[in-house]
C-alpha cells in the first residue's frame, strides 16, 4: 500500500513564496486515478502557525450557502481533516466553499462506528479566503494560527492528515476527490489519512 507523507516546512518573514512549496496533487478517492480537475495542496509552517493553500482548476462553481456550519459539503468545497494525536479517534474538519463560507467540527469516532460530528465546535482563531486565478479556477488559502492546536507543532512533529475536494460538473455529477484514497466515497476513515512531518 502506498504511504502518504508530506515534509511541511518552515517560510521565514510575512509573504510565501507559494511558487516554491511543495505541492501534492488531489487524486479520485475511490480508485486514485486522475481527477477531472487538477486540484493542488501546499502547506507550510511560520512563526505564525500552519498555513494550507488549495489551487484548484473549475469550470462550474456550485455554491449557495453563506452561514458558518451550513450543509457547504452538499455542495463544492476543498475539505482538510486533521488528526493531531494520531489516534484515529478525535480529529478536526475544516470545509470552505467557493464563497468562503467555513465549516467546521470535531468528530469523534470509535472503531467501527459512525462519526458523531459536534458542529457546535468552532475554530475561532481560523482564517479563510478565496480567491479567483488569473487563469481562471480558485485560491482557497486557510490560516491556522498557534493557538488553534492542541500542541503547537515543532520540527519533527507529526500529524495525520488529509485534504479533500467535492466538485459538481454541469451535468450535477459529483466527483470526490482526495490526496489520500480511501478506497470509497467516505471521508471520515482516519486510518486512510496520511502523514505530515514538520521540518
Amino acid at each position: 500500500m502506498e504511504s502518504y507523507v508530506y515534509r511541511c516546512g518552515y517560510v521565514g518573514g510575512p509573504d510565501i513564496r507559494w511558487q516554491q512549496i511543495e505541492p501534492m496533487e488531489l487524486v479520485d478517492t475511490v480508485d486514485g486515478e486522475a481527477a477531472r480537475l487538477q486540484t493542488v495542496v501546499k502547506m507550510c509552517r511560520s512563526d505564525e502557525g500552519v498555513h494550507v493553500r488549495f489551487e484548484c482548476e473549475d469550470d462550474h462553481v456550485v455554491a449557495t450557502y453563506s452561514k458558518r456550519d451550513d450543509p457547504i459539503y452538499k455542495e463544492d468545497v476543498v475539505e482538510i481533516f486533521l488528526d493531531e494525536e494520531g489516534l484515529g479517534t478525535r480529529y478536526k474538519e475544516y470545509e470552505i466553499s467557493p464563497r468562503n463560507v467555513v465549516f467546521d467540527a470535531m468528530i469523534d469516532k470509535k472503531p467501527g462506528e459512525r462519526p458523531i460530528v459536534q458542529v457546535d465546535w468552532d475554530d475561532e482563531l481560523l482564517r479563510t479566503s478565496v480567491t479567483a486565478r488569473e487563469n481562471g479556477g480558485l485560491v482557497y488559502d486557510l490560516v491556522f494560527p498557534v493557538g488553534s492546536f492542541f500542541t503547537p507543532p515543532v520540527p519533527g512533529t507529526n500529524w495525520r492528515m488529509n485534504f479533500y475536494r467535492i466538485d459538481d460538473d454541469r451535468q450535477g455529477k459529483r466527483h470526490y476527490w482526495a490526496w489520500s484514497p480511501t478506497g470509497k466515497v467516505d471521508y471520515h476513515m482516519p486510518e486512510k489519512f496520511g502523514t505530515i512531518l514538520f521540518e
